[in-house]
Parts: C-alpha cells; structure tokens; sequence
C-alpha cells in the first residue's frame, strides 16, 4: 500500500465531518421477505474537513501536504476526533480496554483491535508512545508495530491468559480527490472548500 506514516495536522481537521459508509446487498423474494448479507467485515470511515481552514496560512499548510502526497496517490494518518481511543474519549487508554485474544502457550502475535459490541475493529494505525499491554490484567513487556497495530510478545502467554489492551490510533485515509480548490478572500484570509478523505484498507 502507498503509505506514508505522517499525520494530518490536527488542529486542520477542527470542524471536520464524519460519516460510516456500509455495504449491504438486498434480494427482495416473491414472499416479500428479504435477505440481507453484507460483504464487508467493517463499517468504512469518510471525512470532509477544510472548514476550519480561514488564514492563508493554514490553506498554505493544507495544500502542501496535499502535495507531498500527490493527491490520491498516497495515504496518511489521520486523527478522528470522534473515535480515537480503546475505550471512553473522556478517560486516559487503559490495558483492559480491549481484549484482543487468548494465550495457547504457541502464539505470540495479537492484531490490535476495537470492539464495537459484537464487531471487531483491527486497529493497524496505533499512536506511537500510547500502547499498553497486560496479561491476566498484569502489565506486559512487548514489542508494538505502529505501521501494522501487531503487539509481539518475546514469550508466548500460557494457554487461556487473557491478552488485553489500551491505546490511542489513527485512521489510514488518502485524499478522494485529484483536485483541491482555494479561494483567496482577503490579502491574509483563504477558504479551501470542503477535502473530502476516505479511509483505506490492506
């Protein structure tokens, strides 16, 4: 995937719009009933922000980082201020937030995940720093991948220790335009109308 591991500047993405986009396929029968299937494991984020772009300033700052990552070409980080923690958004991370898998004594490796209900987020895009991890609730030492969301134990947990953790994370989104579009209103204000992001997968 063409990734580069930088983040959307934050304070750029005030006042910016979140949707869940999900893909259900229905087949209407001669009874009148319906079955529904869905081929999507999960919901797929998509954000409009620019509006909290008012000074040239940060429309400059905006579209250079549009630049650097040519449009649609490459994606990035992104902070979703609505989602972004493994558990409440007013409470700090903790290591029981999520449980994220059970020892067997063999695996080593655990996908860092977000459960919504019975839906299963993986999280591939953790906040470097933010990651914490706990067997049977005891803090563990591991090694985080922040480019994939892998927590790496050097020893595996013993067969049915409950892996769990805390963390912050990202989405990975790219532009969904090949345009961007600014207007100059006055010698040191510009409106960039609204950049739409998508968020990627794989």
């Amino acid at each position: 995937m063409n990734f580069h591991d930088i983040r959307f500047p934050a304070r750029l993405a005030f006042g910016s719009g979140v949707s869940i986009e999900r893909k259900t396929d229905i087949t209407s029968l001669a009874s009148g009933h319906e079955r529904r299937i869905s081929p999507w494991a999960q919901g797929r984020r998509h954000y409009l922000i620019g509006a909290g772009v008012r000074s040239l300033t940060d429309a400059a700052e905006l579209l250079s980082f549009y630049e650097a990552r040519e449009g649609r070409l490459y994606g990035f980080r992104f902070k979703d201020f609505a989602d972004f923690k493994s558990g409440a958004l007013n409470a700090a991370p903790s290591r029981t937030d999520q449980v994220i898998g059970t020892g067997d004594g063999v695996r080593t490796s655990f996908q860092l995940t977000k459960a919504y209900s019975a839906v299963l987020r993986p999280i591939t895009k953790p906040v470097d720093g933010t990651v914490t991890v706990a067997v049977n609730g005891v803090e563990a030492t591991v090694t985080v991948d922040y480019a994939t969301g892998q927590v790496v134990f050097a020893t595996a947990p013993v067969t049915g220790a409950v892996i769990s953790t805390g963390f912050e994370f990202d989405v990975p989104v790219r532009f969904n335009s090949d345009r961007i579009e600014m207007t100059l209103e006055s010698f040191e204000a510009g409106r960039v109308a609204a950049v739409a992001l998508i968020e990627v997968r794989g």
